[in-house]
């Protein structure tokens, strides 16, 4: 399959581009500054562009979402709105867009997380956009069809604990390589309008 993987230079991308091409896919990488494509997902034009230049795609998975983290009275409109722009708003652009650009037999594979069913302090913006995510992933899938779209939504990397070890006190982490398996089943599978929690 050919497939589009935004976020490919990332902790957990990277583990999702080793397991996808270590099953012979041929994966094209988009980043924000670098890969095999350059895009800012949360513009919707860029994304158009995006989809110009990939060509045809077999699946779009996406490893990478931007969200604050600040308690909650100092949490600003603005850092809602890059939150929701950065996780939320920028993944369903990317279906909403992509639906033109993928296979019929194709689908999309979004992140979400733990804070959905488990937030913390100073995560509520992560977790009402995570949970955005996995609310249009159960609704797309009864429009999309015959293509199909699921969400990962994982504890924290052992990864990422040097950057995000300190939001997620007392949660177990977990490889970014046992991640990256899910991300492999939702592609390579057959179901649709799940999520793939690993915890």
């Amino acid at each position: 399959m050919r497939i589009l993987l935004v976020g490919a230079g990332g902790r957990l991308g990277g583990a999702v581009r080793r397991a996808l091409e270590a099953r012979e896919h041929e994966v094209v990488g988009v980043g924000r500054s670098g890969g095999d494509l350059v895009a800012d997902i949360t513009d919707p034009q860029a994304v158009s562009r995006l989809y110009a230049e990939a060509g045809p795609l077999d699946a779009v998975a996406v490893a990478a979402g931007d969200a604050v983290f600040k308690p909650l009275d100092e949490l600003t409109s603005g850092d809602v709105d890059a939150t929701l722009r950065g996780k939320a708003l920028s993944q369903l652009e990317l279906v909403r867009q992509g639906a033109r650009h993928v296979a019929p037999t194709g689908s999309f594979t979004l992140v979400s997380g733990i804070l959905t069913e488990e937030p913390i302090v100073a995560g509520a913006a992560a977790s009402a956009a995570n949970g955005a995510v996995e609310a249009f992933v159960r609704a797309a899938a009864i429009e999309l069809p015959p293509r199909r779209i699921n969400a990962v939504s994982p504890t924290v990397a052992e990864e990422s604990l040097p950057s995000y070890g300190p939001f997620f006190v007392g949660m177990e982490a977990v490889p970014a390589a046992r991640v990256a398996t899910a991300y492999v089943r939702s592609i390579e599978g057959a179901q649709t309008g799940q999520i793939y929690r690993v915890r």
